[in-house]
């Protein structure tokens, strides 16, 4: 069974909308750029997906497309900065896409690759799990806003999946996903629900 008082701990994963930098596909870390125009529209979409529910804890990642999401969705007032929901240190591949470091390094990926002046794939696995700590003490439903890989990273590790399992579970700007429990067994409820906007 989960932990006593963590029965109904439901984990929402609200990833940014989208920025100039999501759109290219360029990896996108510690750089705090803004959402565009469409990743804004997203925002009010899940802002009307949410219907203001209420949340035990509303945390969200300190950089501003994370925070401009949230406080879109109607959680500014609430939400509280939770370093720990920062995106995986890129280092020297910041603000480069796949297809451009693939020119230099055919075989490269980013989950399997070594990551020069960035973060390790495990580094960013134990500070997902000091997120999920936080929320089991809140207990109820949770909201995290924050990035891709580091939400990607924070399910697999809530499954008790290797962290590089993330690369498994695609993540698509301004999308809502859920974890939580069945019965005593930790599972994803629903993954990478999108909305369209005109």
């Amino acid at each position: 069974m989960p932990p006593p008082g963590n029965e109904n701990l439901e984990l929402w994963l609200i990833r940014h909308g989208e920025t100039e930098w999501s759109l290219s596909g360029a990896h996108t870390s510690r750089t705090d750029i803004p959402l565009t125009a469409r990743g804004e529209e997203r925002a009010v979409k899940i802002r009307d997906y949410l219907a203001h529910r209420k949340f035990s804890l509303v945390l969200t990642s300190p950089l501003q497309r994370a925070r401009e999401t949230c406080r879109v969705a109607g959680y500014a007032d609430v939400a509280q900065i939770d370093e720990n929901l920062r995106e995986w240190d890129y280092g020297i591949y910041e603000g480069r896409t796949t297809a451009e470091i693939r020119k230099e390094q055919p075989d490269w990926s980013i989950w399997e690759s070594p990551i020069p002046e960035g973060e390790p794939v495990e580094h960013v696995a134990a500070r997902a799990q000091q997120v999920i700590g936080r929320a089991m003490k809140s207990g109820g439903q949770v909201a995290l806003f924050a990035h891709a890989h580091v939400l990607r990273i924070l399910a697999a590790t809530w499954l008790g999946l290797p962290p590089r399992a993330g690369s498994l579970l695609a993540l698509g700007t301004g999308s809502v996903s859920t974890l939580g429990y069945e019965r005593e067994t930790r599972v994803i409820s629903t993954w990478n629900r999108s909305f369209e906007v005109d």
